[in-house]
């Protein structure tokens, strides 16, 4: 039931998200009675622990995902529990931030339903995927911020049906002097999301459409690492010869991880690991990206129907499992040099991206 401030569940998650980057723990209620208390592992130290244990009288316990899990060298399809009692701060440390760290022998468990959102709930927060929880045995306390595992679990799917255009201008581009800047508020984790309408596309017909993700180094300072900023102005090029189309601008920096777990993950590509094995020593799987926001985007602008501007088949596949119909798609790439050439060629070996054909062709002598 919605207050005068706005759905309570989703306002109690957008709350526990700041109280976890401001390194604050929160309280999860499980149902039943049922809580325990969250904080975001990256932001505990040994001696913060401690304290934990004292004032909860409680052992702290560490939910960790499958893929930092396997790179531990624990076998794990999902996330698991591990004991903390008995451990050094620089144990946890390492099971935190070492690329490859000796360990004594730790328990392990998989992690129930509501640990697991425990661990959902830090990664909504753009923290490192690693939550500490304990069982909450001083519910007196009214000083947390508390909020609801259903929630957490919905928050993805409501954001996006609350999702609301904000404002709108004008802004001639270089590559299309006819562009309009749409501002959506009200997505994932209070972050404003962009649509670029270029030209004049009709919603009655197919509309060339670009989902690209924002990509400070590649966008902005034209980093050699990616070719995102090549593929973000090919795409409006492209959009303004055609008479028309949109480019949705989305905050999903490091395919869903965040600037600061990106940067993470360019350190661990100079040890050696490429662009998917960096994420995975992170904690994080293939893709993190999530489209329900951009799909209630383009419903928003009234453009049902779309040509995708895309290398990458599960943007076409997450569109339409969202009621947008894809009617064709088109492929697109940037610039091929020798700092990008291993992760476009990743990503079309590993991750199934439609790039093979197209890199052999940049790479082609003249």
């Amino acid at each position: 039931m919605a207050s005068w401030l706005g759905d309570p569940g989703r306002l109690s998650v957008q709350r526990a998200i700041g109280e976890l980057r401001a390194g604050r723990p929160v309280r999860l209620q499980a149902g039943g009675g049922k809580s325990q208390i969250v904080a975001a592992a990256e932001t505990m130290g040994g001696e913060r622990l401690a304290e934990w244990q004292e004032k909860f009288n409680a052992k702290p316990a560490l939910v960790l995902p499958a893929p930092r899990l396997r790179h531990l060298g624990f076998v794990a399809t999902n996330a698991s529990h591990l004991s903390l009692a008995g451990l050094s701060a620089a144990d946890i440390d390492a099971m935190l931030f070492a690329v490859s760290p000796t360990l004594p022998t730790i328990p392990q468990r998989a992690a129930d339903v509501h640990e697991s959102i425990a661990l959902e709930l830090v990664k909504l927060a753009y923290m490192l995927p690693a939550a500490v929880i304990l069982p909450d045995t001083s519910s007196h306390d009214s000083s947390l911020v508390v909020v609801d595992a259903k929630s957490v679990e919905n928050f993805h799917d409501h954001s996006a049906k609350e999702l609301s255009i904000a404002a709108r201008a004008f802004v001639p581009l270089a590559e299309a002097d006819q562009a309009e800047f749409i501002v959506f508020r009200g997505g994932d984790g209070l972050r404003d999301q962009i649509a670029v309408i270029v030209g004049q596309p009709d919603p009655s017909r197919p509309v060339l459409t670009r989902l690209h993700s924002a990509c400070l180094t590649g966008d902005l300072f034209a980093s050699l690492k990616c070719d995102c900023g090549d593929q973000l102005r090919i795409a409006i090029s492209e959009i303004a010869e055609t008479g028309g189309g949109v480019l949705l601008y989305l905050d999903q920096e490091g395919r869903g991880i965040g600037f600061v777990n990106k940067m993470r993950a360019y350190g661990l590509q100079q040890l050696g690991h490429d662009t998917l094995e960096a994420d995975a020593v992170l904690g994080y799987g293939p893709d993190e990206r999530r489209y329900a926001v951009a799909s209630a985007m383009l419903s928003l602008l009234k453009f049902p129907q779309v040509i995708l501007m895309t290398n990458n088949p599960e943007k076409l596949k997450a569109l339409e499992s969202f009621g947008i119909s894809v009617t064709g798609h088109r492929r697109l790439l940037g610039s091929v040099n020798p700092h990008n050439l291993s992760y476009l060629t990743t990503k079309a070996k590993n991750a199934g991206h439609m790039l093979g054909e197209i890199i052999r062709q940049k790479l082609r002598p003249l």
